[in-house]
């Protein structure tokens, strides 16, 4: 699963990367700071590249919501939704058959720009937060879908079952979020593909060892704690984990 994450790169950075523009210049300021530690469940805006738009950047709301609901009924949704995960994930596996994603799957898929993400692994029954990103913590994509709502794009993560690198970290119920490579990009963005050229660009293995991975304090998890900083990332060891299996 991924709930939460990180990305501290400017606008600039983002719209050098990617050839995109940012959709409307008033949201610089808001974007510009960076973000070390996005969670999920507050339902952060997120800047995303829409199917729709793919010569932009534009903001999304983290947590898809149904596109027949009017804005003034997304907060409502996020609380009747929580028990199903507040929409912040979506199984790839149930793309083409769950009643929100199929509506998607063709023509709102979209690509989160992240620095990093934050996964659990699990000994004992007690959480122990890892940091997952390149170890240049330059910028990746993670691949997702959307709904427009009004205004509003209200998006999701999309996750499949783990590769062995993840399944190390993510050890209990071993999924990850779908990473899509740099020379995928604009073809998940692309109007032409059909669903088995979608399935076939989630199936593809990730160059795992692209990506660093290690713990980091328990912070992450601890809400009275603000954990929005610079060395929230920062490699914590315990004495309690064997560290062969990361």
């Amino acid at each position: 699963m991924c709930y939460q994450t990180r990305q501290i790169r400017t606008i600039k950075d983002l719209e050098l990367r990617y050839n995109v523009t940012l959709s409307n210049p008033s949201y610089g300021p808001l974007f510009d700071q960076p973000a070390y530690h996005l969670n999920g469940f507050s339902h952060p805006n997120m800047l995303v590249i829409p199917q729709q738009k793919p010569e932009v950047i534009a903001p999304g709301i983290w947590g898809i919501v149904p596109s027949n609901k009017q804005p003034e009924e997304i907060k409502a949704y996020y609380k009747e939704s929580i028990r199903y995960g507040s929409g912040l994930n979506a199984q790839s596996e149930k793309l083409f058959q769950h009643f929100i994603y199929k509506h998607s799957a063709l023509t709102k898929r979209c690509i989160i720009p992240v620095n990093g993400f934050y996964e659990p692994h699990t000994v004992d029954k007690k959480k122990y937060p890892v940091f997952i990103h390149r170890d240049d913590d330059s910028i990746f994509s993670l691949a997702g879908i959307y709904t427009v709502i009004g205004k509003y794009i209200t998006f999701t993560i999309l996750t499949r079952e783990a590769s062995p690198f993840f399944e190390r970290i993510h050890n209990i119920k071993k999924r990850q979020p779908v990473l899509i490579s740099e020379k995928d990009e604009k073809l998940w963005l692309d109007d032409s593909l059909k669903q088995n050229d979608v399935l076939e660009i989630i199936g593809r293995e990730f160059n795992d060892k692209q990506l660093e991975a290690y713990t980091i304090s328990k912070d992450l998890y601890r809400p009275q704690v603000d954990s929005n900083h610079d060395t929230i990332a920062e490699p914590k060891t315990y004495s309690e984990l064997d560290y062969t299996y990361l």
